[in-house]
């Protein structure tokens, strides 16, 4: 025969398990330092740089 199991408290650990699943990613996606994510948007900043200072037509010159 198999072991009593209280539903409630197998639910209250699932859902405990999947909350902190959760707070994980949240820790990988936002726990960044405030030099990490400068350094990101400077590398963003230069490949934007670098893709506009090559494309054929330039913004200004799409006008009529």
């Amino acid at each position: 025969m198999g072991d009593v199991v209280n539903l409630r408290q197998v639910r209250k650990q699932k859902a405990r398990a999947e909350k902190e699943r959760q707070a994980g990613e949240n820790r990988a996606l936002h726990g960044r330092s405030k030099a990490e994510k400068s350094r990101d948007q400077l590398i963003a900043d230069k490949a934007e740089t670098f893709v506009a200072g090559h494309r054929r037509e330039r913004p200004e010159d799409q006008g009529d």
